[in-house]
This record gives C-alpha cells, structure tokens and sequence, in this order.
C-alpha cells in the first residue's frame, strides 16, 4: 500500500511523530512518503495514493491555517481515498478533537473519506516549558501507540472521535486566531541579543521572516507556530503578547520518564490517563 502524509509542524513536534508514524508502517511493507506543508514547496502528487495522512499541531483547538489552505488546494478525487488525521498537542484534553471538523469538512468535498483520528502529546511549544522527564514519557506513550496505530491504517480501519456542543463551541470561538495571528506576528521582535543568524528565518514554515540589516523582520503570514520562538539559539525574538508564555530551546527526550507523582499539576489527571491508555494500563 502506497501511503503518504503531509504534515505541518514549526518546532519539530508533528514531524517527528509522523516520521515515527511512517517508519512503521515501512517496516510492515508499506511504501511511505512524507511531504512537508510550508509555502516554499510544490504540492505532492498523490494520484496513486492508497491512504493520506494529514499531520498538523493543534492551534487553539483547531488546525492551522497552512494546514487548511493546503487542504483547499487538493485537486479533487472521485477515489473516496481514505484519509487520516494525526495531530499533535501539549496536553490530552478532549477539547482537540475539534480540530478535526474543519480539515474533516474540506476532505470530503475534495473526494477523500477520513477515516480516522490519532492523538500524540508532546512538549509544548508555547504557554511553558514540561520537564524533561514529561518530555521522555511523552514519547514513550508516542512510541507505545505506533504499533496498534500503524495496524489500523494498514487495515483501513474506521473509528471516530467524540465531539459534543461544548468542544465545538470552543473550536469556533478560538478560531479568532486564524485572523489574529497575522496581526500579532507583525509585532514580534529581536532583542539586543540576536545576533542574526538566521535560523529563525529557515525554520520559518510560512516564509515570514527576512534578515534585514543583520536583523529578523517579521512578515504578515505569520500563524503562531513558534518554531521561531523556539529554536531561537540566543532566545532572542520577544513574541508581542506571548512573552509570557513563550519556550525556548530543545527538549531532552533522553532523560528518565517522568512518574505518575512527577506528571505536571496543569491537567493532571488528564495526562495520567492519557499515559496509562498508552502503558495499558486502566488506571
């Protein structure tokens, strides 16, 4: 089976998890690509797709906006080819089943029939840093779900996640930053430490950022990814009203996984049941 994902990601988080996604399924025998959505590559062919898999990080409990321009853009298909989504966020709550309706909507029009919806808690990127030990057993609970997750895509399996009035509701109110961040983003800054490097500007999925002057200046394209933010060396760009929420530099996934009495407080409960679905553990 031919399969390919297309992904989003600014910090690495969505990458990383659909790489891990696909070199499983390869070591089944499955054929995989990976394409990645940013505004400085073509859109993939996928007239001999068998399966798609759209990755993307959840942006105020929706998908990001490159995410659904792309989507837009698919040429339509009267294949109905399955399709599944593999998001990506900070925390397990409920609520980011979501960001699924929109992307879910637009699939159908272009011909495509989701299938499907995984869920992989990572680091967040953005509102504080986790510990280190979050990190690592965060992707181990990634890692523990690969196996079963990869099988129900090779058997074009159908399961559907719950979404009532409130998640919704959430979603549409959040949705405001689809139009906000593009304002926002035009107001980020270098500091006095930059040194301009550039790596801001490369990392940048949206083409938004330009070295002016040994300086970044920062475009109206911008939707809030963070890779900028985040893999800045000298934790040099000041984030307009994110300052206070703002992470910077790589996580560690190599230390000891956090135990259940280190799991973080912010929605604790939440992780815990999240990490012993993935340990099989019902409790």
């Amino acid at each position: 089976m031919k399969i390919v994902c297309c992904y989003f990601s600014g910090t690495g988080n969505t990458r990383w998890a659909c790489e891990a996604l696909l070199q499983q399924l390869a070591e089944n025998g499955h054929m995989t690509s990976l394409f990645s959505i940013r505004k400085d590559t073509e859109r993939p062919d996928l007239t001999d797709c068998d399966c798609l898999l759209i990755g993307y990080p959840v942006h105020g409990f929706n998908a990001p906006t490159p995410v659904l321009k792309f989507l837009k853009s698919l040429r339509k298909t009267q294949k109905k080819t399955p399709c599944y989504l593999v998001r990506t966020s900070g925390e397990p709550l409920k609520l980011n089943n979501a960001s699924g309706i929109t992307p879910k909507r637009i699939l159908k029009r272009r011909g495509y029939t989701v299938y499907g919806e995984f869920h992989y808690v990572l680091p967040y990127n953005i509102i504080f840093r986790h510990s280190d030990g979050m990190a690592a057993r965060m992707k181990l609970g990634l890692e523990l779900r690969l196996p079963a997750d990869a099988q129900k895509i090779a058997l074009m399996q159908r399961f559907q996640v719950k979404r009532g009035p409130f998640c919704r509701l959430v979603s549409f109110v959040c949705r405001v930053e689809h139009t906000a961040m593009p304002l926002i983003g035009r107001h980020f800054k270098a500091t006095e430490t930059c040194v301009g490097c550039g790596k801001c500007e490369s990392v940048c999925p949206q083409k938004n950022i330009h070295i002016c002057d040994g300086k970044p200046v920062f475009g109206k394209a911008c939707v809030g990814c963070m890779g900028c933010v985040f893999s800045c060396p000298k934790d040099a760009i000041h984030p307009a009203l994110f300052e206070g929420w703002k992470v910077n530099g790589a996580y560690s996934f190599d230390a000891p996984p956090a135990a259940d009495g280190e799991v973080c407080k912010y929605c604790n409960k939440a992780y815990l049941r999240y990490f012993h679905e993935g340990e099989g553990r019902n409790n």
